[in-house]
């Protein structure tokens, strides 16, 4: 499985659906994406898919079940590192500094993140 691959807005768009479903067969999949896309182009994005590991298939005679290698969280979080590395030299700090300035969150906000992270970091009692 090849995580450092980014995705496309096409291959996150089927990405999204098989996260969503769990598994499906391109014409499920078809049914819930944007602009009601043809079958060849959704068959074409699933190969892609399965080139760069992130989905695998189930045969059933000459259809296949498609199912996601990688989940939603690990996608996330391997992307989210990339783009910090890429935009803000690695530095998430970075990253929330430049949110902060530009959606204007106050400091009550970030008050609320901070608690949300470091509660997270707190074993379970």
């Amino acid at each position: 499985m090849k995580k450092t691959n980014n995705l496309t807005k096409a291959e996150e768009q089927v990405m999204q659906v098989l996260w969503m479903n769990e598994k499906g067969f391109v014409k499920d999949l078809i049914k819930h994406l944007p602009d009601n896309p043809a079958y060849n182009t959704v068959s074409t994005i699933i190969r892609i898919l399965e080139k760069k590991g992130f989905v695998s298939h189930k045969t059933y005679g000459k259809s296949h079940e498609y199912y996601p290698l990688i989940t939603k969280d690990e996608y996330r979080k391997t992307f989210l590192k990339k783009f910090v590395e890429d935009y803000f030299s690695g530095s998430f700090k970075g990253l929330v500094s430049f949110f902060a300035k530009e959606e204007n969150i106050d400091i009550k906000d970030l008050e609320k993140i901070l608690d949300e992270i470091s509660s997270k970091d707190k074993p379970n009692n």
